[in-house]
């Protein structure tokens, strides 16, 4: 569990990515961190949303390099990398939120077993694989099964998949946030 301090820090250092990417400016990594929790490998997802919804989400599930470094790529890509929509611009970012989930590690996990609003999801068939956050399904108010479906759909399968053969696993997250000009 992060405190309010290394929070902070990777909201801080989400926020520098934002920016850079709305002004059209390479990505520039952070400054080492000095605390070990933000240095150790870490999955991550980073969330930006505007006034009229989602304006970019991207991460990844494996933890291959440092925490910070992670959120700084994220939101950087999250910013203008993400095929769904138009990159953010300047004139945006005082209207922008921003969070920030941190990962546990991906596990096998039975379909009845699955919490939604505990549990994130990632499920793989063939070639084809979707993830889901652990807040999307109370935002929709889906059940588990739903909930299984839909990340099911995401990754291009049919929604019965997690039924046939689909690889299904589970992860937790930390979610924190905050409106960008706040932090």
């Amino acid at each position: 569990m992060l405190n309010q301090q290394q929070r902070m820090t990777l909201l801080r250092i989400a926020r520098q990515a934002i920016e850079c990417a709305a002004e059209g400016k390479a990505e520039q990594a952070p400054q080492s961190a000095d605390d070990p929790e933000l240095a150790r490998a870490a999955a991550a997802f980073v969330t930006v949303e505007g006034p009229e919804g989602l304006r970019g989400c991207i991460g990844t599930l494996e933890p291959s390099l440092p925490l910070y470094l992670t959120v700084s790529e994220m939101a950087y890509a999250s910013a203008c990398r993400d095929p769904r929509f138009m990159p953010v611009a300047p004139a945006e970012l005082d209207r922008l939120h921003i969070d920030i989930s941190v990962l546990s590690p991906l596990e096998p996990i039975a379909p009845e077993k699955v919490q939604p609003g505990l549990h994130g999801l990632m499920v793989r068939q063939g070639f084809r694989s979707g993830c889901l956050l652990p807040q999307v399904a109370p935002r929709y108010g889906w059940s588990r099964e739903e909930f299984l479906s839909q990340t099911c759909l995401k990754a291009g399968l049919p929604p019965d998949a997690w039924e046939h053969g689909a690889e299904v696993y589970a992860f937790t997250a930390e979610v924190f946030g905050a409106p960008l000009k706040d932090v």
